[in-house]
């Protein structure tokens, strides 16, 4: 089956620049007549009648400054023959685009995403360039607020788009860049890093000034692997990005490349470097005060430092983290710090506080596929807690939507982590054969896993 964006990006590849055309021609025929004048009094001294005659049929479209001359000729305004709405009303449509992208930028999402869909048919109006800012803000806004299908169908649109003339090869890595977060975001990985790969390769060859995107790029494809857990591929990704963003000077990207460093240095086992990592990112977002991502380190830092042996830093971590998600309206955080808490709590044998929180967490991530990396650990941790409460019956439920989470996460491991503790439930029931059955698939899963 095609994949939705290479369709429409070829689609537009072949229709797009003639539909351009063909709508330039049927006005420049229309004003001319209407002005009672011939193609060889339309063209006077400058042009020839044949020219004309080939824009008028949509065999060629005319530069901007020829537009210009033949709207001046016609009396009309330029940005009404080029694309169909006059120069006024350009700049209008243009200037609610940028404040949409300002709220974006502001983290005021669902204000971004109700402007970007108000002004989105006049954009369109506007010009295809227009069109593309609106298509692509509005997703970024509803990708944010979880709404990542819908994202994705806008995202695929606008690369379909930005396939056509007047775009640069740096136009079409951002959409494709956009595009890749998500197809990650719904656990389509293999799709989401060819997305961010082939995003890359334009960004690299277009040799214009595009740094900052291609540290994006690294950062998001670095998480690819590690999903992969190509973990070599993942710590260059994000070596070469950590080098981009330190050259560029800028804080936000910076702090964004050591958080995905210190979860490569995780992932390979090196905790140390990675709560170092995680400490200078904490120290980037709390200078830019953005207590969200500020949180979302906390939560990181809890994690490790209940990995070093240290459960008592951990609990204090974890719930500064809470604190603050709450504070900044992040509920995503908070549930994030609350699952963690969770599986705190179960494993230094707190189980109905660990039940708790981690019910608490599910709540607050309901409905919430893009989540489902967080869905799944504390479904897992919930079963475990009422296992431990010998609540047998409750706790295969929550087993096995784990295993469910995983399966739509395609993640090997964390599957083989559901079906060792479906064998635990197994044994505890009696039923030795299917505990064993259960055991051997999870250990033959792991065995085809790259660490």
């Amino acid at each position: 089956m095609n994949d939705p964006a290479t369709t429409a990006t070829a689609r537009a590849r072949s229709i797009r620049p003639a539909a351009d055309r063909v709508s330039l021609a049927i006005r420049l025929r229309q004003l001319r007549t209407s002005a009672g004048l011939t193609q060889t009094e339309l063209a006077g001294e400058r042009f020839s009648k044949e020219y004309v005659s080939q824009i008028e049929r949509g065999k060629t479209r005319p530069t901007q400054e020829t537009i210009d001359w033949l709207a001046q000729r016609l009396g009309v305004d330029p940005g009404f023959l080029a694309s169909g709405v006059a120069s006024g009303e350009r700049m209008r449509v243009e200037a609610v685009v940028a404040r949409a992208e300002a709220l974006h930028e502001a983290g005021r999402f669902e204000d971004a995403a109700a402007d970007f869909a108000g002004v989105r048919a006049g954009a369109a109006a506007g010009g295809v360039e227009l069109e593309v800012r609106a298509l692509a803000g509005e997703a970024w806004a509803k990708m944010e607020l979880g709404d990542v299908r819908e994202a994705s169908a806008l995202l695929a649109k606008a690369s379909g788009l930005a396939a056509g003339e007047g775009f640069s090869d740096v136009d079409r890595a951002e959409i494709l860049f956009r595009l890749g977060v998500c197809r990650y975001k719904l656990s389509s990985i293999s799709t989401a890093l060819g997305l961010l790969s082939e995003a890359l390769e334009l960004a690299q060859r277009s040799n214009l000034p595009c740094d900052l995107l291609r540290t994006q790029i690294l950062s998001w494809r670095s998480r690819c692997y590690r999903r992969q857990r190509d973990l070599e591929a993942a710590r260059e990704d994000v070596e070469r990005a950590l080098e981009l963003a330190q050259a560029l000077g800028d804080r936000s990207t910076t702090a964004n490349a050591f958080v995905q460093a210190s979860l490569v240095a995780e992932r390979m086992g090196h905790w140390v470097l990675a709560r170092t990592y995680a400490e200078r990112a904490k120290s980037y977002y709390e200078e830019l005060k953005d207590e969200r991502n500020v949180a979302g380190l906390l939560n990181n830092l809890g994690g490790l430092n209940l990995m070093l042996g240290k459960p008592d830093q951990a609990i204090d971590y974890l719930k500064r983290s809470f604190a603050v998600a709450l504070e900044a309206d992040s509920t995503e955080d908070a549930a994030q710090a609350a699952g963690s808490l969770a599986a705190v709590h179960l494993q230094t044998g707190d189980y109905p506080q660990a039940e708790q929180l981690a019910r608490h967490a599910l709540e607050l991530l309901a409905d919430r596929v893009d989540y489902l990396h967080e869905i799944g650990p504390s479904q897992l941790v919930l079963g475990r807690a009422l296992l431990a409460q010998e609540r047998l019956d409750e706790a295969g439920k929550w087993f096995r939507a784990a295993d469910s989470s995983f399966e739509q996460l395609s993640s090997v491991s964390h599957r083989a982590g559901a079906w060792v503790a479906l064998g635990d439930l197994a044994a505890r029931r009696g039923d030795d054969r299917e505990a064993a059955r259960l055991y051997r698939n999870a250990a033959e899963a792991l065995q085809d896993v790259r660490f």
